[in-house]
């Protein structure tokens, strides 16, 4: 696998419950009254925006502060609350993560966004069984699927799970919910043309499915047709011209198409509207990858895992940077903290498996090539037995 084909895109299953700024409204002469649910919704709108101001700027502690002091006064502030869980979880402070997730789901035990974070919470503690049922009770409506695939997988009845929503999708043809999460499953277990096929089916019924275009444009991007994808991108933000997930992933088949900077101002949209997640990030690391910039690419992949730690892709990048160049003790720590986020990443074993061989660790590298050769990925499963055999016979690092 050549080190272009390896770089890895950050690209977007779902928006992760995206809280958008309405604009404010232009002042007059005339005297405005508004309802106590509007001054709420602005009062909210503006802490978060402020929070997001102090994230982009690199102040996360003091952006947590300040929103924390939000929700203390605002008790009916659930978006802020909200936004605060995520963020204290990004933080590793999964306790006050939960707290805050709790306390919401104590006043509305069917906020199936709040289900879906408090899954994330669970499955980080490798609390399997606790995590399944938040996130089955998230569902329909949010982006649990993924999350659920690797808990099955983990649990192992991951084919039990599979044919149980096979099942699902058959006795439902017209349910767009059901369709689109199989075609969720299939994207997880890279298996692009079943995940088109249902994502389709799905928007059949329901042509305005944000998940679906989503979910269909990334598996043509998979099957590396950028064009395909990018019809069904346009449709996403011709519906919703602010989510991160469709912006973003639409600068993904700009670089599949060559368009370097019709990309970037795509990231760059994408990273105004939501400074605290770390996938355009990671694709300004890429673009500065692709431009020679090795350097610069990895300011970018440390920022990125500095808004949240556990997306595989800032790691994955980060390690095949330090690798290229020689700093093989960098990439090991590296990717060793990227094991710990993704364990189930088969990118970050076999690059870890490089820089253990790289340093003379044979054992080390072929027990995590063995790990790689589970990837849901074919093609990182095939590199790691390639790797595997050319270690076994050369007695020195893969080259």
């Amino acid at each position: 696998m050549s080190r272009r084909t390896l770089y890895a895109l950050a690209l977007l299953a779902l928006p992760f419950a995206a809280v958008l700024a309405a604009p404010l409204p232009a002042a007059s002469n005339d005297s405005v009254i508004l309802s106590p649910e509007a001054h709420q919704t602005a009062d909210q709108q503006a802490a978060i925006n402020y929070a997001r101001e102090l994230i982009a700027a690199g102040d996360i502690d003091r952006a947590v502060t300040q929103l924390a002091e939000f929700v203390a006064t605002h008790p009916n502030g659930v978006e802020a609350a909200r936004f605060l869980g995520d963020l204290y979880y990004r933080q590793g402070q999964f306790d006050r993560a939960e707290a805050v997730y709790k306390g919401l789901l104590a006043r509305n035990p069917h906020d199936k966004q709040t289900h879906n974070r408090l899954g994330v919470v669970y499955a980080t503690e490798n609390q399997v069984d606790a995590a399944i049922a938040e996130f089955q009770s998230a569902l329909p409506g949010t982006d649990s699927i993924r999350d659920l695939v690797f808990l099955h997988l983990r649990k192992g009845d991951l084919q039990s799970y599979e044919d149980e929503m096979v099942r699902a999708a058959h006795d439902q043809p017209n349910n767009a919910d059901i369709q689109e999460e199989l075609g969720e499953i299939y994207q997880t277990v890279h298996r692009p043309n079943e995940a088109v096929r249902y994502f389709r089916r799905a928007l059949d019924s329901d042509p305005r499915s944000i998940a679906a275009l989503n979910g269909v444009g990334m598996a043509y991007l998979d099957l590396h047709d950028p064009g395909t994808a990018m019809e069904y991108l346009n449709d996403c933000l011709n519906i919703d011209p602010t989510n991160y997930a469709c912006l973003n992933n639409i600068g993904v088949a700009r670089i599949q198409a060559g368009s370097y900077d019709q990309a970037l101002a795509q990231f760059r949209k994408a990273h105004r509207l939501e400074p605290e997640r770390p996938e355009a990030l990671v694709n300004f690391g890429y673009l500065a990858d692709a431009r020679g910039d090795w350097k610069r690419a990895v300011v970018y992949y440390v920022q990125a895992i500095a808004v949240n730690p556990y997306v595989s892709e800032s790691y994955v990048n980060l390690g095949i940077d330090y690798e290229h160049n020689g700093l093989y003790s960098l990439a090991q720590s590296a990717l060793l903290k990227g094991v710990a986020a993704a364990p189930y990443d088969g990118r970050v074993r076999y690059l870890l498996a490089r820089a253990y061989a790289a340093q003379g660790e044979k054992a080390l590298a072929l027990a995590q090539l063995k790990a790689a050769q589970t990837s849901f990925d074919p093609d990182v499963s095939e590199i790691a037995k390639e790797e595997t055999q050319r270690l076994m016979q050369a007695g020195q690092s893969p080259q």
